[in-house]
């Protein structure tokens, strides 16, 4: 971290997909909104969806729209089960993929789930200025997810670069 930079908080949304979950149960969504919350961001609004294709991109259509919005976490739906599809559903909308974010996140699942993380399809990209992250449903995955990678990518004192210091070019031609 960089002590001559401030922190720029930033309006950041969740979408917990599932079939099953609710807002009295849905521990990954909760842990996310803490984690942002905690960091210091502030959340700009969460939701709950169930696994399919065209609820998760009509919910994540209106916050890539949004341009007061710069950020937006799912979880759930990364799996390879048949109702799995965030990855499906997410990636159409996406200006540019974030490749090293789901790269790493396997690696540094594996050091904690072994081979199982090749089951992962985490995803991570910007749509219209907005980035977007895509986490498992578990709730330790959105624990690693976002202690080990995205907060300090969501961090404006993080050297030498970070995502913060990007946004002000994502929209360029």
């Amino acid at each position: 971290m960089s002590q001559d930079r401030k922190f720029i908080p930033l309006n950041i949304a969740v979408l917990t997909i599932s079939d099953s979950r609710t807002e009295s149960d849905d521990k990954s969504g909760a842990l996310l909104v803490r984690f942002l919350t905690e960091a210091g961001h502030q959340l700009a609004e969460k939701s709950i969806v169930p696994d399919d294709k065209y609820r998760i991109r009509e919910v994540i259509s209106r916050w890539i729209a949004d341009e007061s919005l710069q950020v937006v976490l799912t979880t759930g739906g990364t799996g390879v089960t048949g109702r799995d599809g965030t990855p499906e559903a997410v990636a159409p909308l996406l200006d540019k993929i974030i490749d090293g974010f789901g790269e790493t996140f396997r690696s540094l699942s594996y050091q904690t789930i072994g081979t199982s993380t090749l089951q992962s399809r985490a995803i991570a990209g910007v749509a219209n200025g907005t980035y977007l992250f895509c986490l498992p449903g578990s709730s330790g995955a959105c624990k690693d997810a976002w202690t080990q990678l995205i907060s300090s990518q969501l961090d404006y004192r993080t050297r030498p670069c970070n995502l913060v210091e990007l946004m002000p070019r994502l929209r360029e031609k």
